[in-house]
């Protein structure tokens, strides 16, 4: 009998041993994937952060550059930057090289150019797409576009390129190390706005798509319209 009592209380003290360690399993097992949560959910709110401010300094440049709006208001109806949607974050391989700026002031793209907020030499989205030099004749368009950074100290940074079925057609600087760049990219439901914002300290990407497409577009209407020097073919 008192054997008999014994086991009991040791398979009573067994299951209390058990049913502990397992709440501490279970204990440890939840506050990790508590951790994990919100981990991502840290991470989640900084992206969508992120893409807010991007988005209210979309707008600021959409205002500021006014005629490249109205060019494709013209075309697709109203929108702001709501209308976009941020489908790309890529990191950029700014293929750093010596070399000077080769656009000077007797260049007829010179003003075209923009210039970094701290004078660290000029972002140029046109030069690879115009050729307009003295020795041609008739200014043309090449098939494809390149948005480089000529900096100050002499290097030449080649930051976004684009094939045939798009154009860098407007730019702003927004700070010193972010630089807006605004075009399209032709697809098969039309030609699609888009805005690539650069960081050319941390050389990354964003790029946004605006919701609407025009089902037609003459390739160089910007260019035309803003580059009054220069009479493209």
């Amino acid at each position: 009998m008192f054997n008999l009592m014994i086991m009991k209380v040791l398979k009573l003290t067994s299951d209390f041993c058990f049913l502990i360690v397992f709440a501490a399993l279970f204990s440890v097992a939840c506050t990790s994937n508590t951790s994990d949560e919100s981990v991502e959910g840290g991470n989640l709110d900084i992206e969508e952060a992120k893409e807010l401010e991007m988005k209210n300094q979309l707008d600021v440049v959409l205002a500021q550059k006014k005629n490249w709006y109205n060019h494709w208001s013209k075309l697709i109806g109203p929108f702001d930057s709501n209308n976009f949607k941020m489908v790309l974050t890529d990191s950029i391989d700014p293929q750093e090289m010596p070399e000077k700026n080769p656009i000077l002031q007797d260049d007829p793209l010179f003003p075209y150019q923009f210039v970094h907020p701290t004078a660290n030499g000029t972002m140029d989205i046109y030069s690879y797409k115009i050729e307009a030099q003295d020795a041609i004749d008739t200014p043309f368009l090449n098939p494809d576009s390149e948005v480089i950074w000529y900096r100050a100290d002499g290097m030449k940074e080649r930051l976004l390129f684009m094939g045939p079925s798009g154009m860098f057609e407007e730019g702003e600087w927004i700070n010193e190390n972010e630089f807006v760049v605004l075009g399209y990219f032709q697809e098969e439901s039309g030609f699609r706005p888009m805005a690539w914002f650069i960081n050319v300290d941390e050389h990354k990407i964003w790029q946004f798509n605006l919701s609407s497409t025009a089902t037609t577009y003459e390739l160089d209407s910007y260019l035309d319209q803003k580059i009054k020097q220069v009479a493209l073919n």
